[in-house]
């Protein structure tokens, strides 16, 4: 028997989901290109939501179709203890495992580089995470941070990322702004205190630095436009995890490490 939608529940959830990301009806409007009416009529079960409305609502808010309608229940995502510690493996792990202090100094890092950068908000935070990470793991073949990655309309998205900023809010290690960019609503991030560099390692701040200076100036749209020719976006199903080992079927373009060709006597 299919499942019957609730118009009910679903306009519960979708504001109850607006207004755990922190968001205005006039901030969604905004986003969604819905006017602010539509949208309190829909939070208020006053009118329908068609597909394409259902679909943008999924991407500002960073949760599947299925979840809205209430087809599916919500990815909990929970970090690990800081204290927490991983037994060292021998066999390269393309299965996330978050480090989460780890990535709360890359975060750090990254902030105190180009935070200042009018065009820094948290799309291009995203986009510049994934590919430290997984240009770190195509160099290395091993995890940087450790943070999983689904693949959103826009490009790669780490899911732990508003958990971490809730935590580091907490601790007045970040503080969040809304802004605008050209008309355009941004959360920008701010940090409050200074990146551990003992907690990063050389070949760890190499890749950040170069990642900074190739991306750190795209708007969100050309930073995501990039990261959707990249083989793991293009090569991942929508709203799936992207695994990293697919960094090793990158074209020439993307590529960040130097193969033997076809040729070479090296095995």
């Amino acid at each position: 028997m299919a499942h019957k939608i609730n118009p009910k529940e679903l306009a519960a959830r979708l504001k109850a989901l607006r207004e755990k990301a922190g968001l205005s009806q006039e901030e969604i409007s905004s986003r969604l290109d819905i006017s602010r009416t539509s949208i309190s009529q829909i939070e208020n079960n006053e009118r329908g939501v068609s597909s394409l409305e259902l679909a943008a609502f999924s991407e500002v808010f960073k949760v599947s179709t299925d979840y809205i309608l209430g087809l599916a229940a919500e990815p909990e995502v929970i970090l690990p203890k800081e204290d927490d510690h991983l037994p060292k493996q021998s066999l390269r792990l393309s299965v996330p495992r978050l480090k989460l202090e780890k990535f709360k100094q890359v975060l750090l890092y990254l902030l105190e580089h180009c935070a200042g950068k009018p065009n820094i908000g948290e799309t291009v935070l995203y986009k510049l995470l994934y590919f430290i990470d997984f240009n770190y793991y195509e160099t290395y073949e091993e995890q940087l941070t450790g943070a999983t990655y689904i693949k959103n309309t826009y490009g790669p998205t780490p899911i732990e990322f508003i958990k971490i900023i809730d935590q580091m809010e907490d601790k007045g290690e970040i503080r969040t702004i809304k802004d605008k960019y050209y008309d355009y609503p941004q959360k920008r991030y701010l940090p409050l205190v200074k990146a551990d560099l003992s907690q990063l390692k050389a070949s760890e701040k190499e890749i950040i630095d170069k990642v900074l200076m190739a991306h750190s100036d795209k708007t969100a749209a050309e930073i995501s436009n990039y990261s959707h020719e990249d083989v793991p976006w293009k090569a991942t199903k929508d709203k799936d995890t992207i695994d990293y080992e697919l960094v090793f079927y990158r074209t020439p373009a993307y590529s960040v490490r130097s193969y033997p060709s076809e040729d070479s006597d090296e095995f």
